[in-house]
């Protein structure tokens, strides 16, 4: 088990990271807490799915519980502190200059994606999942996996057109194409 959370540490980091929406400590924190839910046996791996799907579904289920207890715990009044998150994922000035500026634009047009075809597409292209893994990392069932899938390629695909996305060389036009 030790050996298969480390070998998928690095992706799993980058899918938590996700799901605290950008929040480097909290994405630390829920990592932390999904690998003593392993550890501990709260969590436990059935061979179901892959052993990275089935990782994922526990990080996008911790993530969300720690939202709902941080959630409440804002609604009783800890706000009144004056407590304040960091959210700034860039934390070297070498991570700003590697953020180029393509890479900003297919972010925030990622942005204005519903979140099911954000979550999907990011799964699929950035953590090579098939799309029924997606589905279940995001407990929805493979129709609906595929239909946020296809209606976010869609979406992805006419606003990289319209925006142009890189060179004039057809760059952006073979981006949008190979989506």
């Amino acid at each position: 088990m030790l050996k298969a959370l480390e070998e998928h540490h690095a992706s799993a980091f980058t899918w938590c990271l996700h799901c605290c929406r950008g929040d480097r400590f909290e994405a630390e924190d829920v990592l932390q807490t999904v690998y003593l839910k392993v550890l501990q046996g709260r969590a436990r791996f059935s061979g179901q799915s892959a052993f990275r799907t089935w990782l994922f579904a526990v990080i996008r289920l911790t993530a969300r519980e720690g939202r709902r207890a941080m959630t409440r715990w804002l609604r009783r009044g800890a706000l009144s502190l004056g407590m304040s998150v960091a959210t700034d994922a860039a934390t070297t000035p070498l991570d700003s200059l590697r953020a180029q500026e393509g890479i900003r634009r297919i972010e925030r047009l990622l942005a204005g994606l519903s979140a099911r075809q954000r979550d999907v597409l990011r799964l699929v292209f950035c953590h090579d999942l098939t799309i029924q893994e997606a589905a279940q990392v995001m407990g929805v069932t493979l129709g609906s996996a595929r239909v946020h899938y296809e209606r976010g390629k869609e979406r992805l695909r006419k606003a990289l057109d319209r925006h142009d996305i890189g060179e004039r060389s057809g760059s952006g036009r073979s981006t949008a194409a190979a989506l």
